[in-house]
């Protein structure tokens, strides 16, 4: 169904509720704004086909932009709000957006913005406005709350979270159908995750992201209501799903870990009964962590690998991972293949990189060499990442291809020794890289996070050591450890491990020191 559809069955019913300010936005609500929005595009020219983009943080008009585009036919670019003016502008010039709608709450990149942006892109600002931008509430007042004339489904146009390098953009064709057709996300939250009909849906992550928008966007189709939470805080979060009575969510690792090492009396002070379905991806998922998640909340933890370019969907209940631990699941959409260098496919328990067979192909806007180089001889296609199959299908992911380290000759993944160190009760967060060695051509480092900085030192640098070579054979123990305050890690739980592997290499750019 369509958001439309439920302003008329139900207007009154909450179609989202903005955790920090309780602001809430029913169906009605959403309908009208969203509507006026399809006004405002076609007054400015834009066509089936065009493209805007939202650069805007947890905002209470997001989603009414969204669908705004949606029903006009458009493609909407989502841009992370954690991005530069200069990593702006490169994305909408490659989608080639003609309008920019952004929020105060993204920073002074907003001022940063006009200085750089080509002069034909439309500026809008959510809120207190201010020039070169127009008020958004103001521009979308003159017009109706009734639909379009020329209504068509339009699309999100995603771009990778470039952890490894430029992000990519997904392009997918527009169907030419009407608003109200029905996309995969939702069959499959309720046919493989267990959502109900009309789900109350927690929302712990930025709306920009791939699955945080598909699901939440997926949520409205299904006349469900979401608790969008403008920044994630652990104890916050148990407090939502207690005080509406979330019943499922989507989360990434990190997430996960920071929960957990919340004091016992403070997790226990909240009832997470209702929570049926807490799905999370993104990211690797260290045991440890996810046995203490299904200790906790039970047959609710369920776990999918997939990336924004749709070309394969692994997935995997809290039952079956129990029994195979450490699985990302198996293929639901594609077949897997795992590869050696020479683009065949290997036999089980044998590690290579991971493909998919017989899924859809791989897309990247103005990116043919990007589609080649992850397209094999056979057409099958990879994400980059490395990992082995069981004989029943069930993938186990190694690491990123290129995260892998070699130190003298031997192949090293960074995952393997990060899901041991975020283990330790005093790390808050971990980046394995490596760095150059005259002798080894590389060595293995660990870069740390610590729960408490002010322990950040010699002592505890020396207790991670020994905690590392006792869980660790030696070629893969740390050879040095360094402290950070906060890890770059993207606010949908991806690190930009490129980053602080770039400040020890003296890579031009790298922006960590």
């Amino acid at each position: 169904m369509h958001p439309s559809t439920h302003a008329k069955t139900h207007p009154d019913r909450a179609a989202y509720i903005m955790a920090g300010s309780g602001e809430t936005v029913t169906y009605k609500q959403l309908d009208e704004r969203s509507n006026q929005g399809a006004h405002l595009f076609r007054s400015l020219g834009l066509k089936t086909g065009d493209v805007i983009a939202i650069f805007m943080d947890n905002h209470p008009r997001y989603f009414e932009i969204a669908w705004a585009a949606q029903r006009s036919g458009l493609y909407y670019t989502c841009i992370s709000s954690k991005l530069t003016a200069g990593e702006v502008d490169y994305i909408i010039g490659d989608c080639g957006a003609q309008v920019l709608i952004t929020s105060p709450g993204v920073g002074s990149v907003v001022d940063e913005l006009p200085g750089v942006l080509p002069k034909h892109v439309k500026l809008y600002m959510t809120g207190e406005a201010r020039a070169p931008y127009a008020s958004w509430e103001e521009a979308l007042a003159a017009f109706p709350t009734t639909p379009i004339a020329d209504e068509t489904s339009g699309s999100d146009m995603l771009y990778s979270s470039g952890t490894t390098g430029r992000p990519k953009g997904i392009k997918p064709p527009l169907t030419g159908l009407a608003i109200d057709e029905t996309p995969g996300m939702g069959s499959i939250a309720q046919m493989l995750f267990g959502f109900p009909e009309t789900p109350v849906y927690l929302s712990p992550a930025p709306l920009y992201h791939a699955a945080p928008l598909r699901w939440t966007m997926g949520v409205h189709r299904s006349g469900g209501t979401v608790v969008v939470m403008e920044k994630f805080d652990p104890e916050a979060a148990l407090a939502l799903i207690e005080k509406y009575r979330c019943d499922c969510g989507q989360f990434v690792p990190t997430h996960f870990v920071r929960m957990l090492k919340l004091p016992e009396e403070v997790r226990a002070k909240y009832d997470v009964s209702s929570m049926k379905s807490a799905v999370h991806a993104a990211a690797p998922c260290p045991i440890p962590v996810k046995e203490q998640m299904i200790a906790w909340w039970g047959n609710a933890i369920y776990e999918y690998y997939a990336g924004t370019e749709g070309n394969g969907f692994c997935y995997i209940t809290a039952q079956d991972w129990l029994t195979h631990k450490g699985s990302v699941g198996r293929a639901v959409i594609g077949e897997l293949r795992i590869c050696g260098e020479d683009g065949e496919a290997l036999p089980p328990r044998s590690e290579g990189v991971v493909h998919f067979a017989n899924g859809p192909p791989l897309s990247y806007h103005n990116a043919p060499e990007k589609v080649a180089e992850g397209t094999n001889k056979h057409g099958w296609t990879t994400l980059g990442d490395v990992g082995w199959v069981d004989e029943e299908g069930f993938l186990y992911l190694t690491d990123r291809k290129s995260f892998m380290i070699i130190s003298g000759g031997v192949n090293i993944y960074p995952q393997e020794i990060e899901n041991l160190l975020i283990g330790h009760p005093k790390v808050a967060d971990v980046a394995v890289v490596g760095a150059p060695h005259e002798e080894m051509g590389e060595q293995v480092v660990a870069v740390i996070q610590p729960a408490n900085w002010a322990e950040a030192g010699d002592a505890l640098r020396n207790e991670l050591m020994a905690f590392a070579r006792a869980g660790l054979s030696h070629v893969k123990a740390p050879r040095k450890l360094d402290f950070m305050e906060e890890l770059p890690r993207h606010a949908t739980g991806k690190l930009y491990k490129r980053l602080i592997r770039d400040a020890y290499w003296g890579k031009e750019g790298s922006r960590i020191v």
